[in-house]
């Protein structure tokens, strides 16, 4: 048998399957049955469970601590989210290209959630216009690499950690068409500017068509119950327009930023 023969027989036999966690890949059969945020927020099961609980600190510690060195002097940025299941050919994912480009024009790094889709998007406009692109990936229970468009990525176990890392490094944050994973983002973010825990923090939703239904069960059932108030709908601008976008971080980022009304 040639070389290249037994070469290409052994790596038929590697295993195809892999699982990152962290910063470290699992292949084959040590590929793990669960992902590390579940094995924290499950109830303990035994004792030695509990035990190694006070461990784990550790390990989120590291995690902030990689975190803040990865990103540690990036300058302004702003966040942009969406479905990683928009495919490229989708109008979506040019306009999420063509944002992350302006922002990088204007001196934003554009920071994701690292996915394909409008992730994959805003970290290839950016990259393509010469700006810092940014990709904050996390162990899911199926596997998915962060795009090859981020040029600092930086993989987390723990949704708290990489949460922390999008607020603390962001100055604005966009949401595009996306599921529930966007809209996690999205309302944390809300709370965030309700509580005044961060200030001139635009929130842009991209895509009126898309969020109206949105928007209208907020101004509609949720107003009407005083669970929200007239003032909190004006945290959210929705657009169609990639300059109006750009525009809105610009003025923020020079300072505080002037709710405009909904249409």
């Amino acid at each position: 048998m040639s070389e290249d023969s037994a070469r290409e027989s052994a790596e038929d036999k590697a295993p195809s399957d892999h699982h990152r966690v962290g910063s470290v890949t699992f292949r084959g059969r040590r590929v793990p049955d669960s992902t590390t945020d579940r094995r924290l927020l499950d109830s303990p099961q035994s004792q030695s469970w509990v035990d190694a609980d006070p461990w784990r600190v550790l390990r989120i510690q590291s995690e902030f601590v990689e975190g803040f060195g990865a990103l540690t002097g990036l300058g302004p940025a702003i966040g942009i989210f969406g479905s990683a299941r928009t495919p490229r050919e989708h109008s979506d994912y040019q306009l999420a290209r063509t944002l992350g480009a302006r922002l990088a024009e204007e001196g934003f790094a554009v920071i994701t959630g690292g996915g394909p889709g409008i992730m994959e998007a805003a970290n290839r406009g950016a990259y393509e216009a010469g700006g810092m692109s940014v990709g904050l990936g996390i162990e899911l229970p199926f596997e998915q690499e962060i795009n090859h468009w981020a040029e600092i990525a930086v993989n987390f176990r723990y949704f708290f950690a990489r949460k922390t890392m999008f607020v603390k490094y962001s100055q604005g944050f966009v949401a595009f068409p996306g599921g529930f994973g966007t809209l996690d983002e999205l309302f944390e973010a809300l709370v965030l500017v309700q509580t005044e825990k961060v200030t001139s923090f635009p929130i842009v939703l991209f895509g009126k068509d898309y969020w109206a239904g949105l928007l209208d069960w907020l101004s509609g059932s949720v107003l009407e119950h005083s669970m929200i108030s007239k003032a909190d709908l004006d945290l959210l601008h929705p657009t169609d327009d990639v300059e109006e976008a750009v525009s809105l971080m610009v003025s923020a980022s020079q300072g505080p930023i002037s709710p405009g009304p909904r249409e």
